[in-house]
């Protein structure tokens, strides 16, 4: 699991308002939320994040399933990333979303998924099929400290026509999927491989297309 610390600065003023003022200065709203002190309810708190430090932040994969510090005024709240809001058109983010963390409570978070030997995979070599994606993340629980930043899935294996499902992935110690605990129909496919699809139009060997 890796480690990101990112300052920032707790604000006062709220609305769109006070929201455009900061993007234009470089600055990215964002609250933090959640978390119990003396058995309350913590308060959410509205933060000011410097936008090169997230963005650059945010081209690491593992910065999306990862502990995060956040420094807000020189004191140290443990958090991970809940949302991001983005512009609809422009290459800018508008908010984001922190959730406080307990090393004692389970989290839940989305994981991405890591497909490994599809070069390999039985289906593909010797079958001629072709691997299709139906998932890319995952949603788990498990503690802080046991927070994966991805889950592999390996294809080496897999057959033509077979499906993978969530079942069927290897789990770091302390995981688990959050869907499996709904019961069996919640076992969803995560990736499979299919025959290569032949054009409908295609004449058949030793046929001529007709004129």
């Amino acid at each position: 699991m890796s480690d990101f610390t990112l300052s920032a600065e707790a604000r006062e003023d709220a609305g769109k308002g006070a929201s455009r003022r900061l993007r234009r200065e470089n600055g990215v709203p964002a609250i933090i939320y959640g978390g119990k002190a003396g058995g309350n309810d913590r308060k959410p708190t509205p933060i000011t994040l410097k936008a090169n430090e997230l963005n650059k932040a945010l081209e690491s994969e593992a910065f999306y399933s990862s502990m995060i510090t956040l420094s807000v005024d020189g004191k140290d709240e443990t958090v991970i990333l809940k949302d991001l809001q983005r512009h609809p058109y422009k290459l800018l983010l508008t908010h984001a979303d922190f959730l406080r963390v307990d090393k004692d409570h389970e989290i839940h978070v989305n994981v991405p998924l890591h497909f490994i030997n599809e070069d390999s995979c039985v289906g593909v070599k010797n079958g001629g099929g072709v691997i299709s994606h139906t998932m890319t993340e995952v949603e788990v629980n498990c503690l802080p400290k046991d927070l994966p930043e991805f889950i592999e899935v390996d294809m080496a294996a897999v057959e033509l026509d077979q499906i993978v499902h969530l079942s069927d992935l290897k789990l770091p110690k302390g995981v688990a999927i959050t869907a499996l605990a709904q019961g069996a129909d919640h076992n969803l496919p995560v990736a499979n491989v299919h025959a290569a699809r032949v054009a409908a139009d295609a004449p058949a060997e030793g046929e001529e297309s007709a004129e």
